[in-house]
């Protein structure tokens, strides 16, 4: 490879860097946020980020499974909501089911625990990773 075509390849590198997630350098965590403030009589708006489900929608002992979001929300015990990502570990399928008490890939046959997504039957060897949710009410929401 001659010179001039290193120099063009590694400034098209470093551009490509350079472009990738430079904040100024500032603090998510000190950044304001985005949403609009409410006028006064507005209802504020609800925490956390799109609604997923309403609480009802998650029996007990049981969950659903968000495909399209690849998200699985359970409720292992009443009132307690927990979510994990529906991507199994095993080979990155998106799990199927919550049945019989578990998260359910029907890919290779991966079951998952409801409570914290512990494996229970592999051949995944790693826990499906928590996500966030925000329960507010009898809503249930991403964040």
């Amino acid at each position: 490879m001659d010179t001039s075509r290193r120099t063009v390849l590694a400034a098209g590198a470093a551009a490509l860097v350079a472009g990738c997630g430079d904040d100024g350098g500032e603090d998510p965590a000190t950044r304001p946020p985005d949403a609009t403030p409410t006028e006064p009589g507005q209802d504020s708006p609800a925490p956390g980020g799109e609604e997923l489900a309403r609480t009802a929608d998650i029996p007990v002992g049981g969950g659903k499974v968000f495909a399209d979001k690849k998200i699985v929300v359970t409720q292992p015990e009443s009132g307690e909501f927990k979510a994990f990502s529906a991507v199994c570990t095993h080979q990155g399928c998106t799990v199927a089911n919550v049945s019989d008490g578990t998260i359910n890939c029907l890919c290779h046959g991966s079951k998952f625990g409801l409570a914290d997504a512990a494996v229970e039957a592999g051949p995944a060897t790693k826990p499906l990773p928590p996500e966030r949710i925000t329960v507010s009410g009898d809503s249930i929401r991403r964040g």
